[in-house]
């Protein structure tokens, strides 16, 4: 297959334009010879407006068997032969009844691994102390209209798909397709309901609106293959023998025996890193960032970022993402983290008596604000005790409370106007842009729920992210506090085998774990400890 990269159209081009663009490119004069489909297309918004926006194709061809020589001719770095990388078909066995493989956690890592287990024949257990994801979203949308206190085992963190169903769904990540896992994913996400514009979108997404009918088919495959899943079943103990795990003791008092338990568990499963910690597993406390969610009007960004190609339907709305590096060595990094076009900003705790919040975007990204997570870098040297591994949980907790306390029992959260945020005054008034949170804001001074280092690093972010985001300064932005799920607090340790050096038989895996940041590279962490697992089984049968 050869592959053609860097086609570069105007973003008002049509079909013909790219298929002459293709012909030109591999110097034929009819592509009637050859297959070809858009294999990725991205955007290219150095230059705004109608005639300096551009979309950007890679294009794959199927040709005759004189592909190769159309390759060589060209002499081209743009034109290459390709091999499809395709993962691992699962080995196909069978593994005893007494002895299937147990998954904690139904979020990405948990379900792909539980996909890939199941079409292997192992017939996994998955054990998820959330709700399927219907009820689930029956009982986030309640906490958000009504406030007051939140389901500690319902809500945005826990339940079928993790933290990811209350999202926008992103699907693109910086890891390395070097095993064809990362394809794989985005085909089994389309195969079972996504758009099917993530196979070939830069910078795809699902939105939270279509992802529940993802995992309700994702779910059927599992059980239709012979496996189990548990919802509202939180593991509270493991049960281990002889350097070894053997088992998992639930909240329901069973006992469910297994050799091979894949810990895929999120990032705010906190109980559940102090329950391994108590059982002499290995972790370690990471870094992390924190910060609040950002809102501007969709449309300002749209045109800051577009010029007069704004609202242009193969555009859709405009994305941003920043990375500031303070000037001083050593010193902290300003980011934006999970920006949601066109989406809202969403009450995240999965524990009462704190604050947390993220973003959340549908399909179609209509709503009228844009947000991100402003997001400063969180060292263990920033922790009261660094060599405690939970020590980056109790940061987090120590600032969600702060919120919490600002906002009130009934859920509001902290807010604050950027202008009044630039010079430390208490916000008492909004202007132009209204707060998507519910349910509701506090207007307050931001300095009273985020360390004093998180806010001077922010403010000198500001006015450069605003020479590449023009408006990002305009002081009726509103910051809502505190984000301070990023990423997990802690790395549980593996080895190159997948399994705890602590405890040989579990799989510590994806974003709770430490190895994986967003949907899917989760996923993409659960297919390969999935691999491990299923060739450790058949090793040992």
């Amino acid at each position: 297959m050869i592959e053609v990269t860097q086609i570069r159209l105007k973003v008002d081009h049509s079909e013909h334009d790219l298929r002459q663009a293709l012909m030109k490119r591999l110097n034929i004069s009819s592509d009637k010879d050859i297959k070809w489909k858009i294999f990725k297309c991205s955007i290219d918004a150095r230059k705004k407006g109608i005639s300096g926006v551009r979309l950007i194709y890679t294009i794959h061809v199927e040709s005759d068997p004189n592909e190769e020589s159309i390759q060589l001719k060209k002499k081209n770095k743009t034109i290459k032969l390709v091999h499809k990388k395709k993962f691992n078909d699962p080995i196909n066995g069978k593994t005893k009844e007494a002895n299937r493989p147990i998954i904690i956690g139904s979020g990405p890592c948990g379900y792909f691994a539980a996909l890939y287990l199941a079409r292997a024949g192992k017939k996994p257990i998955v054990i998820e102390r959330g709700k399927e994801a219907g009820p689930r979203a029956r009982d986030v949308t309640r906490f958000w209209r009504e406030g007051g206190k939140v389901d500690p085992e319902s809500n945005v963190q826990f339940g079928e798909g993790g933290a990811g169903t209350f999202s926008d769904g992103k699907l693109y990540t910086g890891i390395k397709d070097k095993d064809g896992a990362v394809r794989m994913v985005l085909e089994e996400l389309a195969h079972h309901g996504a758009p099917k514009n993530i196979l070939t979108k830069g910078k795809p997404h699902i939105g939270t609106d279509k992802l529940i009918t993802v995992l309700r088919s994702i779910r059927n495959e599992i059980k239709n293959l012979g496996g189990i899943i548990k919802f509202g079943t939180r593991v509270d103990n493991i049960i281990k023998k002889s350097g070894r795990v053997i088992g998992v003791v639930t909240s329901n008092h069973e006992e469910i025996l297994s050799d091979n338990v894949i810990l895929a568990v999120g990032h705010s499963a906190r109980d559940t890193f102090s329950m391994l910690l108590k059982n002499g597993v290995a972790m370690e406390s990471k870094p992390f960032s924190i910060g609040a969610r950002i809102e501007h009007p969709q449309t300002m960004i749209d045109k800051s970022l577009y010029g007069d190609a704004a609202g242009h339907e193969k555009l859709g709305s405009a994305p941003y993402k920043f990375v500031r590096h303070q000037n001083k060595k050593n010193s902290r990094s300003c980011y934006s983290f999970c920006m949601c076009p066109g989406g809202l900003v969403v009450a995240a705790t999965s524990e009462p008596g704190h604050t947390v919040t993220n973003g959340m975007s549908s399909y179609a990204r209509a709503d009228a604000n844009a947000n991100s997570g402003f997001m400063v870098e969180i060292f263990p040297n920033d922790f009261d005790n660094p060599e405690d591994p939970l020590s980056g949980v109790k940061f987090q907790r120590k600032w969600e409370h702060k919120a919490f306390l600002i906002g009130g029992p009934e859920g509001h959260a902290p807010a604050q106007l950027l202008g009044d945020f630039m010079q430390n005054k208490t916000s008492t008034s909004l202007g132009e842009v209204s707060p998507s949170y519910r349910p509701g804001v506090v207007l307050t001074d931001l300095r009273e729920c985020l360390p004093n280092y998180v806010i001077e690093t922010m403010k000198k972010a500001v006015s450069r992210v605003s020479n590449q985001i023009p408006g990002f300064d305009r002081k009726d932005a509103i910051l809502t506090a505190a984000e301070t799920r990023s990423s997990s607090p802690l790395r549980i340790n593996r080895k190159s085998s997948y399994q705890s050096p602590s405890l040989a038989g579990l799989y510590p895996a994806g974003e709770g774990a430490g190895y994986a940041g967003g949907i899917l590279s989760a996923a993409v962490d659960g297919l390969r400890v999935a691999q491990a697992v299923n060739l450790n089984i058949e090793s040992s049968q």
